[in-house]
């Protein structure tokens, strides 16, 4: 496996946004659920076509934390995770794991993933934090008010931007008390999860101050309701276009990775726009 970069902070020295693929092997995650649940092999072939056409990360959830959805138990979340991670292990392709469960971190790190993403933030398992400090991954700290199950009930905020940045902030400086570097966090204020589409746009057109935390931050608006909401293209699917519109504006705001499904649509948006930035075409 290659090493992992740290991403488009320039104290890193590191200047290009990463696309993480989603890779769902779940039966209920909201936009691609059971496209890949119990076909490993076609899971496995997925994940190497988005590194190929440009993922720099594939994520991979074993657990659905859509709106509504229930806690599974870390066994089966490790049975789930354990054929695509050892088919994957031979490919030279970063993989994170997308899980909130100490036990599946351990059984990841153990073999070889070098990303957590935790959509808890760590709160989740308090014996999370003592897998991740023992080893050397990075970790991704994710805002999340409330449990997927209850997340999208009255969520509210004095101002979620601000309320969001303090909670992420928290939870570096408990993170760097533990002994895990700054530099091994990437944040996610985390849309979608516990959030109206109004402070969805607050965070988006504030995501500017999350980078006086000085870690990498992570965007995930793929397919999200936000789009729909914003154009009233109902379906997951049909939300494409306006997911690359927000996507862009993530970037130009500060967004070091985007979380997506599309990776060619994402990949083909990102290299026009780096190039239009540039003065010396």
């Amino acid at each position: 496996m290659r090493p992992i970069r740290y991403f488009n902070k320039p104290y890193l020295g590191f200047k290009t946004p990463a696309i993480m693929g989603i890779l769902n092997i779940t039966p209920d995650s909201f936009s691609d659920g059971g496209k890949y649940f119990s076909k490993p092999s076609l899971a496995i072939k997925n994940a190497i076509k988005m590194n190929k056409l440009g993922a720099d990360i594939i994520d991979i959830g074993a657990e659905s934390t859509r709106p509504g959805a229930k806690p599974i138990n870390p066994v089966m979340e490790i049975k789930r995770l354990k054929p695509i991670i050892i088919g994957l292990k031979k490919n030279k392709i970063n993989i994170s794991v997308d899980t909130r469960n100490s036990l599946t971190m351990k059984f990841a790190l153990d073999n070889g993933v070098k990303i957590i993403n935790d959509v808890s933030a760590l709160n989740h398992d308090h014996q999370s934090l003592n897998y991740i400090k023992k080893s050397n991954c990075l970790i991704v700290l994710m805002h999340m008010q409330g449990t997927p199950e209850t997340m999208q009930t009255k969520p509210r905020y004095k101002f979620a931007p601000r309320d969001i940045y303090y909670f992420l902030k928290k939870q570096i400086l408990n993170c760097e008390k533990n002994g895990i570097k700054r530099k091994r966090i990437i944040i996610d204020p985390g849309i979608g999860f516990g959030k109206t589409s109004k402070h969805n746009i607050q965070i988006l057109q504030n995501l500017k101050i999350f980078q006086k935390l000085k870690c990498n931050i992570l965007i995930g608006l793929s397919r999200k309701r936000i789009i729909s909401d914003l154009t009233k293209n109902e379906k997951p699917t049909d939300r494409i276009p306006g997911t690359i519109a927000a996507n862009q504006f993530a970037l130009d705001n500060g967004a070091d990775i985007i979380r997506v499904h599309d990776v060619k649509e994402a990949v083909q948006a990102k290299l026009v726009w780096q190039a239009l930035k540039k003065k010396n075409v």
